[in-house]
């Protein structure tokens, strides 16, 4: 049986503001999911394999390979930019000495 104190301090770590009322409704609450919990603990597993991933999909990620701009396209690039230095783009300093 879950206490009114142990609902409060499930609140105070979730960072929620309770009421009265609301301890009273939410400890309902919680009993009702910890109750199921248990009954998820009942279910025969012993012969069933751990899954990962039931969906079937792939990693749809692309390896991150580098594609130089042709001739043309990085000089108009370049002239595009606010501030250039030779054939680069010059900005602020990322990191502080």
């Amino acid at each position: 049986m879950l206490r009114e104190e142990e609902v409060k301090h499930i609140a105070k770590l979730a960072r929620i503001s309770l009421k009265e009322k609301e301890i009273l409704k939410y400890k309902k609450q919680l009993i009702s999911i910890l109750d199921y919990f248990e009954k998820i603990k009942k279910a025969e597993t012993e012969e069933i394999l751990p899954t990962v991933n039931i969906s079937g999909l792939k990693n749809v990620f692309r390896s991150d390979e580098s594609k130089p701009e042709s001739g043309e396209r990085r000089k108009k690039l370049i002239e595009a930019a606010p501030q250039k230095e030779k054939d680069l783009f010059k900005v602020k300093a990322v990191f502080e000495k």
